[in-house]
C-alpha cells in the first residue's frame, strides 16, 4: 500500500463531528500506553502525524487521518488507564461505544495489546463488544522487539488463548522499533479496504 497523502482531519466527542460522507474507516484500538500513535505514525512513515505522549492516556478524542483521499485510520482514546477519573473514563466509554454502533463507515478495528502481558480484562470486553457489534477485528501485538524471535509463538499463543481465538498465526507481532509486521499490517489494511471497495461495486 502506497500512501501518496496522510493529513490529520479532525477531531470528534459525538456523531455530529465526524467527518461527513462515506469514506470507508478502520479505527486503532488499545489500551493507553499500547503504542497506538507510535503505530499509525510508523505505518504512514511521518514522525508524529499522531502525536505521542509520554502520559498515558493523552488521546482523549476520536481522530481522524485522511489515506490517500481514500479511506480514514482512526485513532481512538485509550483505555485502561487508572489515573484518569472515573468519571472521564466513563465519558470515553460512552463515546466510542456510541462511535462503534452507529458509523456506517467502520470497516474494521485494529485491536493492539502488548505482546508481553496477556491480554487485561478492558482488552477481552473492547473485542467481545466489536465481535458482538460484527466489527471486523485485526489483532497486532505491538512492542514485539522485547521479545525474541524464538519466543514470540509462546506469546502469540497465550494472547490467543486469552482473547477466545482459534488461530494465533492470525495475531501480527509489531514493532515500531525494528519494523517487524510492518509489511504484514499493510497487506493486511489493504485486504480490508479492498473488500470495501469490491462492496461497493456490488
Amino acid at each position: 500500500m502506497i500512501l501518496r497523502k496522510t493529513e490529520f482531519v479532525t477531531s470528534a466527542v459525538k456523531p455530529e463531528q465526524y467527518p461527513e460522507g462515506n469514506c470507508p474507516e478502520l479505527a486503532v484500538s488499545g489500551r493507553s500506553n499500547v503504542g497506538k500513535s507510535t503505530l499509525i505514525n510508523k505505518f504512514v512513515n511521518r514522525k508524529n502525524l499522531a502525536k505521542v505522549g509520554n502520559t498515558p492516556g493523552k488521546t482523549q478524542t476520536i481522530n481522524f487521518f485522511n489515506m490517500n483521499d481514500e479511506w480514514y485510520l482512526v485513532d481512538l482514546p485509550g483505555y485502561g488507564y487508572a489515573k484518569v477519573p472515573l468519571q472521564m473514563r466513563a465519558q470515553w466509554g460512552k463515546m466510542m461505544q456510541t462511535y462503534f454502533r452507529s458509523r456506517e463507515n467502520l470497516k474494521g478495528v485494529i485491536q493492539l495489546v502488548d505482546i508481553r502481558h496477556k491480554p487485561s480484562d478492558d482488552d477481552r470486553m473492547m473485542v467481545n463488544m466489536l465481535w458482538e457489534n460484527e466489527i471486523p477485528v485485526l489483532i497486532v501485538a505491538t512492542k514485539a522487539d522485547k521479545v525474541a524471535r524464538g519466543q514470540r509463538p509462546k506469546y502469540l499463543k497465550a494472547i490467543a488463548e486469552a482473547l477466545d481465538m482459534q488461530e494465533w498465526k492470525e495475531i501480527i507481532p509489531f514493532s515500531s522499533m525494528d519494523g517487524t509486521g510492518l509489511k504484514e499490517l499493510h497487506e493486511a489494511i489493504e485486504h480490508i479496504i479492498q473488500d470495501t471497495d469490491e462492496e461497493k461495486n456490488v
